[in-house]
């Protein structure tokens, strides 16, 4: 009785992995870039800067150090973000459109911002031209 209850627990959980994997795969670049840019600014936004780094391309991050990109940014600075808007001219090269809301001045101000992003290997990069 346990063992067959056993196999059928296993038998879902496998199920649900392929379905997981099936739903991964079936992404868009536009899908798949929209959900990394977010969570790429969620995290500059929280002022965890050495997670927002983990985004960066392997070219970007080999020529910019992780201390180098913490320190050239300002804590507390970003107050939101939300992308507007994905294009992928190409199956490996996309433009994000965000809204970025930040404080300058004691004001909150919200600007436009447009961010590069690139598939190398099985995932998507930020690309930083800094």
């Amino acid at each position: 009785m346990i063992a067959a209850t056993a196999a059928r627990v296993v038998a879902v959980l496998a199920l649900l992995v392929v379905a997981g994997c099936a739903t991964l795969e079936s992404r868009t670049p536009e899908e798949w870039v929209k959900a990394r840019a977010q969570e790429r600014w969620d995290t500059l936004v929280k002022g965890d800067f050495e997670a927002a780094y983990a985004f960066m391309s392997p070219g970007s991050q080999a020529v910019v150090t992780k201390k180098d990109y913490a320190g050239s940014l300002r804590r507390d600075f970003w107050k939101s973000a939300k992308v507007e808007k994905v294009t992928c001219p190409t199956a490996a090269a996309c433009e994000v459109d965000l809204s970025i809301e930040y404080v300058y001045q004691g004001r909150r101000t919200t600007t436009p911002l447009r961010e590069s992003w690139i598939k190398e290997g099985s995932n998507w990069w930020y690309v930083d031209k800094s």
